[in-house]
């Protein structure tokens, strides 16, 4: 292959992989909520977030240059208390109110009313924001799991380009692919999990976490591609199939159905 051709295939595997990750990133359930809204003829800007440190309680800040406007917050633990608890917000160069800190996959919801005399509106509209607290991970593990699961993504992709060439490198971009994601997902996630949420893994057959399960069936994929480079006649399709549903796993937004804390079963009061 030309070292053109190879260029031009790992520039193109690069635009994928930061693609998918802005992607995943972008629209996952952690992401947070921001943006802007006039009320009353003045600007109010907000953000809430939806993962936060469980060692300390969450300040919630909403920006706005009015001491007449009032803020309200409004928050319960997800999926066990029936009513919500009140908070009047201080008006000190903004709103300001605090959210209790809670244990490792704790999950509460809120939501802000903002007031000014009879008019008032709810932030976010029309909805709740569900926050989820964790553990403080190393950033060394943080950041070596995003690395080599980023490089995992960009080995697989390029892999994918390897079904255009005559002379395709496939044990290469197998092998690399299956290592790398076997050490960002399957060492590094892992301990990632357990300094946020106290556990190893919650995937298949422990639990539904999806992050956990997709990792696993990219994992069986590139598997059973590896298998069938030696099996298969044309084994350029199955390294193809195995990074087609890498690609699609990767687009399944971080987090979902991830670990969460059953209130119920802990000491509430």
């Amino acid at each position: 292959m030309s070292k053109g051709k190879s260029f031009l295939f790992w520039c193109l595997a690069l635009i994928i992989t930061i693609s998918s990750a802005v992607y995943q990133r972008y629209t996952g359930p952690t992401y947070p909520i921001k943006g802007k809204i006039t009320f009353e003829g003045k600007l109010i800007y907000y953000r809430f977030e939806r993962s936060y440190s469980s060692n300390k309680n969450y300040l919630l800040e909403i920006r706005v240059n009015e001491k007449d406007i009032e803020g309200i917050l409004f928050w319960r633990r997800y999926k066990f208390d029936k009513d919500f608890n009140i908070v009047l917000m201080k008006n000190e160069n903004g709103l300001k109110a605090e959210l209790p800190k809670q244990p490792p996959a704790g999950k509460l919801e809120y939501f802000v009313e903002i007031r000014k005399g009879n008019k008032k509106i709810f932030l976010p509209e029309g909805n709740t924001v569900v926050i989820r607290f964790k553990g403080d991970v190393p950033n060394f593990i943080l950041i070596s799991h995003i690395f080599v699961m980023f490089l995992s993504m960009l080995f697989s992709t390029r892999a994918a380009f390897e079904y255009f060439n005559q002379k395709p490198n496939l044990k290469f971009y197998t092998l690399a692919t299956i290592i790398t994601l076997f050490i960002g997902g399957f060492i590094l996630g892992p301990i990632m999990q357990y300094y946020a949420f106290g556990q190893w893994w919650t995937g298949f057959p422990f639990g539904f976490d999806l992050t956990d399960n997709k990792t696993l069936i990219a994992m069986i994929g590139w598997l059973f591609a590896f298998y069938k480079m030696k099996k298969s006649g044309n084994p350029k399709r199955w390294v193809l199939f195995a990074a087609l549903l890498m690609l699609i796993v990767y687009l399944i937004p971080h987090s979902i159905l991830g670990s969460e804390l059953d209130y119920s079963k802990i000491n509430t009061k």
